[in-house]
């Protein structure tokens, strides 16, 4: 083997890394967890329904690809995102397999069956009307990933908590509930809970890392 073979080997193999890291359904999970902000293992496991040996395991692997980063505080590690380049990895292999794959298209489709279940994703306009005050943009995600990052205009009512606390919201406004992106249920349980209670509500697709806001 000549050397430029050797060369242009060891470069795909490196590059290669990235992909193997990121070749697993909870490592993927994980990555879009930490869009959201640091975490540690205990809450990363939780969150992602594994245990907290395999979650440590599958961090392992991120680590060694240096996608994720920690940081001892007291007796916990806390994980996050090396880079928001790694959000945008995250956003642009989600939607690569979303645009070329029929399975996965089929899936969304359960969480949005019908049309006025989503937002319209002109963003600048709902921006706009939010900032008005036309439209309420409520986050529905756990309140440390609120205060971590949020969209603009937006308002944290945790999902486990938006039925004791709907008197917060107008009813004489649409509301847009978003969460932790398009493979996210929160918002559209939450949007299933307003409407019941006669609220004009729509879901949000896209969270934080899709708007770039890590």
């Amino acid at each position: 083997m000549n050397k430029t073979r050797q060369i242009k080997d060891l470069l795909y193999e490196q590059v290669a890394r990235i992909g193997k890291a990121a070749s697993s359904p909870k490592r993927l999970e994980l990555i879009e967890l930490l869009c959201q902000g640091e975490k540690t293992v205990e809450m990363l496991a939780r969150a992602a329904a594994i245990s907290m040996k395999l979650a440590s395991a599958h961090l392992r692997e991120l680590r060694g690809a240096n996608l994720v980063e920690t940081e001892r505080r007291g007796k916990n590690i806390h994980y996050r995102l090396a880079d928001k380049a790694v959000a945008d990895f995250w956003v642009v292999i989600r939607s690569l397999a979303e645009d070329r794959l029929v399975e996965l298209q089929l899936a969304l489709q359960k969480i949005a069956a019908a049309p006025n279940d989503l937002v319209p994703s002109d963003r600048e306009t709902l921006m706009k009307a939010a900032r008005r005050g036309d439209v309420v943009v409520l986050d529905v995600r756990p309140v440390e990933e609120y205060l971590t990052t949020h969209l603009p205009f937006a308002r944290s009512i945790p999902m486990d908590e938006l039925r004791q606390r709907l008197a917060e919201l107008p009813k004489d406004r649409p509301v847009v509930a978003y969460c932790r992106g398009p493979f996210c249920l929160m918002a559209k349980d939450a949007v299933d809970l307003l409407r019941k209670e006669g609220y004009s509500a729509a879901h949000l697709r896209d969270g934080v890392a899709e708007w770039g806001m890590i």
